[in-house]
């Protein structure tokens, strides 16, 4: 069956409100579009969205493929699944793109199955590559080990299927003339695609500053297991109104929420400042903060990979480098240390 040159984005919406990642994923969707010669599209599920259906025109799509059905208002694991690979199977595109969050990394895999082709997830970059002679898409993600970056290819089935976290590509600017189309479509479902429903959505807003949101983060790695953990660098981030996150060890150890978890499995974030206090630098982890302004790090280790990314560059112990930057902080803002 013949492929068309579309590129897909799953605009997935929640409350009545596009995740930000879908509307970056517009953008790189349009992007690769205009590289590989062909259109851009976002596909839109839910119950009343048509709004949705218009902010996603006026960011410049193509098109958006609208499945409006009152039973798919939520998520619902087997009826979008469904849904979206019946579309696929009927259009063929090129290439899928959805947003790596916890829906998404449901919805993606099961997509990937039920149309038989490939999924790269946690993709760290995006672009058009001659592949023997064909243009295909190159997803990048950081290899096993986190030493390097491996780039993946699916040469022989399509749609060409990737997951992406948020803040990796950059939100569109919107339109002021758009021209994209709106198709509504309806969508086949049986009980048997809903033998499984979710009947409510709770969110629990993150506690403290979110990450994607700070000017200034500060984090850590397992290396703050040497001050005890994150009490020093919660106490440094409230002297710089900054957020806290860390690396997978210190999610593990209990030191932060999934929802400060930085890196190609947690956020990918673009602070105007960074601070990485006890970090090796897993490239996982760097992967997670490439969009930020200026790094500085500190770690005991000399060889430590942080200080090949990092703008500067601290070889001292998290033990005594901390106490002095809260002093220092203190003593400027007339506080008494402790």
């Amino acid at each position: 069956m013949s492929t068309s040159k579309e590129v897909w984005v799953w605009a997935e919406q929640r409350n009545g409100r596009l995740m930000d990642v879908s509307v970056e994923l517009l953008g790189k969707a349009m992007e690769l579009a205009k590289e590989n010669n062909g259109a851009s599209a976002a596909v839109l599920v839910g119950e009343e969205v048509d709004g949705l259906a218009e902010e996603l025109i006026s960011y410049g799509v193509d098109k958006v493929y609208l499945i409006t059905d009152p039973r798919l208002k939520l998520y619902q694991s087997g009826a979008y699944t469904k849904a979206i690979s019946d579309l696929v199977e009927e259009h063929r595109p090129e290439i899928m793109l959805l947003g790596a969050t916890a829906t998404g990394m449901e919805l993606a895999p099961s997509i990937a199955a039920q149309v038989k082709t490939g999924l790269t997830a946690h993709c760290c970059e995006l672009c058009i590559e001659d592949w023997d002679g064909e243009p295909k898409l190159i997803a990048s993600v950081p290899g096993f080990g986190g030493g390097i970056c491996v780039k993946i290819v699916c040469p022989k089935r399509s749609p060409q299927m990737a997951t992406v976290s948020a803040g990796v590509a950059e939100k569109p600017c919107t339109c002021e003339d758009p021209s994209g189309e709106i198709i509504r479509l309806e969508a086949d479902l049986r009980d048997v695609d809903m033998r499984a429903r979710t009947v409510e959505m709770v969110e629990n807003p993150p506690a403290g500053l979110p990450l994607e949101k700070a000017d200034v983060v500060v984090a850590g790695g397992y290396g703050m297991k040497a001050i005890g953990d994150f009490a020093p660098l919660k106490e440094l981030a409230s002297c710089l109104d900054a957020a806290v996150g860390g690396t997978r060890p210190a999610l593990e150890e209990g030191w932060i929420p999934e929802s400060n978890l930085i890196g190609t499995s947690g956020k990918t974030i673009s602070p105007k400042l960074l601070l990485s206090f006890g970090a090796s630098g897993a490239n996982h982890w760097v992967m997670g903060f490439t969009r930020a302004e200026t790094v500085v790090a500190v770690n005991k280790d000399e060889e430590a990979p942080v200080f090949e990314v990092c703008d500067f560059g601290i070889v001292a112990d998290v033990c005594d480098v901390i106490p002095c930057f809260l002093r220092e902080l203190k003593e400027e803002k007339g506080e008494t240390s402790d």
